[in-house]
């Protein structure tokens, strides 16, 4: 990559901002005057407040699980996991209900001696969580020291008494549910274990998976049996009759007995319900017959006692059976179980025969069945068991909100209530004066620039060479305040011009003059200039000021120059010199005077022709061949001729006579000609093809230009041009 093909970037003149100030210093400091000045009556305006704080410390109410109870309620939980729950609680501080029992409690009142609005006060309070604690802080600012500590201790009260009632409100809420749901829970409950028992009793089960091993085991038995069933008959029923005779039971009651013993399920259920009893028996020495317990004991009694009958009714059938024939002694229980499998084995023997096939095919048929009906036993124990938790659950519930209820313990705890301060906070002053001067700066700034776009003159040296694009041969600086006052006349809208050394000092215009005079020596070094034609683009650039002043310079240099006032339209030569105006140019070339008779010394050297009596028409004078034998005239007696005529705006008078000398100096005043003007006259002079020898720039305030406006070299050539022509004057004289 070449440094052609490198971006290239605008450098920021920070030198032309700073003119922009310089120019526009008069406003911007206007504004920030009134600025600060605004910004002090404000802030001495202001009262002194004193600020009151107070710290609470938001914490989860844990005083439930002292007591075993949940902690859900009164929990303080953030709705995402990123988020800080000490935010909300800020909110809720900060809200209408603690502010408006606030003011409610102080009777806080406004300026009017009505209630102060919520808005206001929320205005005045500040409330803020201080980040990686869980400690809110309250503070209050106002003018009376008590109030402002009692409003924010009575908004730390009013926030924990509103915390502790909604607490409360959330528990009652939580317990009006739960009354209705507790019952709906219990009922479903209730109709769960009949579905059960309904199951159970219609598909005959006890344990089904017991009776599925023995299922299996019968039918592999099954076919054995067929083949012994004929000749164990005989010997069965023998043996039947004599165990009849020992254990004094016949064979019903005998096989009944022998099966309820049996039975695991029934001996199971036996057990258990003989335990429970016991166990109601001790509880209800400890606690009444509402209580849950009891209520809960009682009601598994009644379970076991049903789910006890159902299976004694499952092997016994329709026949009574009490609880005490179901426990059986040992040695009648072996007999009775020997007459059981006699008899069971003579009427088998007696029917297997014939129906050992069909019994068969039952077996297997109910073998089939088994997983059905365990899948929809289990289906059904699972939802009593989820009944009977939910169930569990409510009541649990229900006691710890009726703890929960009672309590008043709030989610926050006080760490400092606010003291009544002793030293007055603010308002910070110095804070309100710097901020009004800063805001007066940016706002002067921002007019400066404004006024500067909105100011389409030519403001500086290097905008009028730009502009422009002439050569500069002189720079005059802006007079100051030293000599003699601006006098005007009546009738003339613009004050009399000066001359340097008569009504100002030399310094600085004189040196100023020279280099111009210098400059123009360097222009024809060849042929020396006789005639020059001064004007300007409009009026009041100082034209007439850069005549006379230059006349003077090129006299006091040693030639001859005569200073012809043009300006048949505005003319103020005379009024510079003091001279009268009756008789002038205008008379000399229309042949009424001689010019002699008109042409006045006013110093050494130095000779002026006013511009006599105006006449209608100035330009047919101007471009009169009596005016070029006139020039002729002029160029010939003078080293120097030197005219004043009007600005080129809309006039055509310099142009005209500018074709009759040497050339055109232009005299452009910053701040007084705009660009429009400016390109105006550039383009006039060019398309008429007019000689212009330069441009003068008049009236420079050298401070507000960014660079010196010629180079140092040139500078040291002029001085050196200067001295040696002062040398070769003083050798003349001498």
């Amino acid at each position: 990559m070449t440094m052609e093909s490198l971006p290239q970037f605008e450098e920021v003149n920070i030198q032309k901002y700073l003119e922009v100030i310089q120019r526009r210093w008069l406003p911007l400091v206007g504004i920030f005057s009134i600025a600060v000045t605004l910004g002090c009556l404000y802030a001495f305006s202001l009262k002194p407040s004193y600020k009151a704080e107070g710290s609470l410390m938001i914490k989860t109410n844990r005083s439930s699980s002292l007591t075993g109870v949940s902690e859900d309620i009164g929990r303080l939980e953030a709705l995402n996991l990123n988020d800080n729950p000490l935010e909300t609680q800020v909110r809720v501080i900060g809200s209408n209900p603690v502010i408006g029992k606030t003011i409610n409690s102080l009777q806080l009142k406004d300026s009017k001696g009505k209630l102060l609005s919520i808005p206001d006060l929320a205005m005045q309070l500040k409330i803020e969580g201080i980040k990686g604690t869980d400690v809110v802080q309250i503070s209050y600012k106002g003018s009376d020291r008590g109030l402002a500590a009692k409003i924010v201790n009575e908004v730390i009260k009013s926030y924990i008494d509103l915390n502790i009632k909604a607490n409360q409100e959330e528990a009652r809420t939580a317990k009006e549910v739960l009354v209705t749901e507790v019952p709906k829970a219990e009922d479903i409950v209730t109709r769960a274990e009949s579905k059960l028992r309904v199951f159970k009793e219609q598909n005959k089960i006890v344990v089904l998976e017991q009776e599925a091993t023995a299922a299996v085991d019968t039918i592999s038995k099954l076919g054995n049996q067929l083949s012994e069933a004929q000749a164990q008959l005989n010997n069965v029923t023998g043996r039947l009759e004599q165990l009849s005779k020992e254990a004094q039971v016949n064979p019903q009651q005998g096989v009944l007995a022998s099966e309820l013993s049996q039975a695991p399920g029934v001996q199971t259920v036996l057990t258990q319900l003989q335990e429970t009893e016991s166990k109601l028996a001790v509880e209800r020495t400890r606690f009444s017959p509402e209580h849950p317990i009891i209520i809960d004991l009682q009601a598994k009694v009644v379970a076991l006692q049903s789910l006890l009958k159902e299976r004694t009714g499952q092997v016994a059938g329709t026949a009574q059976v009490t609880q005490a024939s179901l426990q059986v002694g040992q040695l009648r229980q072996s007999l009775i179980a020997d007459i059981t499998r006699a008899q069971a084995d003579r009427i088998g023997l007696k029917r297997q025969i014939d129906t050992l096939s069909q019994q068969q095919a039952a077996y297997i048929k109910r073998a089939n069945n088994l997983p059905k009906l365990e899948q929809k036993q289990r289906e059904l124990e699972r939802k009593l068991q989820a009944a009977q938790t939910t169930y569990e659950t409510l009541l649990k519930k229900r006691q710890e909100i009726d703890i929960a209820e009672n309590q008043k313990i709030p989610n926050a705890r006080v760490i400092s209530l606010a003291l009544v301060p002793e030293k007055a906070e603010g308002p910070r002053k110095t804070l309100f004066i710097v901020g009004g001067g800063a805001v007066g700066l940016f706002l002067g700034v921002i007019v400066a620039f404004s006024l500067d776009l909105i100011d389409r003159s030519v403001k500086t040296v290097k905008e009028a060479k730009e502009v422009l694009k002439y050569t500069v041969l002189g720079v005059i600086p802006a007079q100051g305040k030293n000599g003699k006052a601006h006098s005007s006349i009546g009738g003339i809208d613009r004050p009399i011009p000066k001359i340097i050394g008569r009504d100002i000092p030399y310094f600085p215009l004189g040196n100023a003059y020279q280099i111009l005079q210098v400059n123009l020596k360097f222009l024809c070094s060849d042929k020396p200039l006789k005639s020059i034609v001064i004007t300007s683009s409009v009026a009041k650039e100082g034209k007439s000021d850069v005549s006379a002043n230059l006349a003077v310079t090129m006299a006091q240099a040693g030639r001859r120059v005569l200073l012809v006032d043009a300006d048949m339209r505005h003319p103020i030569q005379h009024h510079i010199w003091g001279l009268n105006n009756t008789v002038g140019l205008s008379n000399v070339i229309v042949g009424q005077v001689s010019l002699d008779a008109v042409v006045q010394e006013v110093m050494p050297n130095l000779e002026v022709l006013t511009s006599g009596v105006l006449p209608p028409n100035p330009v047919a004078l101007l471009d009169s061949q009596r005016m070029a034998t006139l020039i002729s005239n002029f160029c010939r007696d003078y080293d120097l001729v030197i005219f004043d005529t009007p600005p080129l705006s809309g006039i055509a008078d310099a142009a005209v006579l500018s074709t009759l000398t040497d050339g055109i100096l232009l005299v452009v005043r910053p701040g007084v000609v705009d660009l429009n003007s400016a390109n105006a006259a550039k383009e006039f002079l060019n398309q008429s093809g007019q000689k212009v020898l330069g441009i003068v720039i008049n009236g420079v305030n050298i401070k507000n230009e960014s660079n010196n406006y010629l180079p140092e070299s040139k500078k040291r050539q002029i001085e050196q041009d200067l001295v040696s022509s002062s040398l070769t004057k003083f050798t003349k004289e001498r």
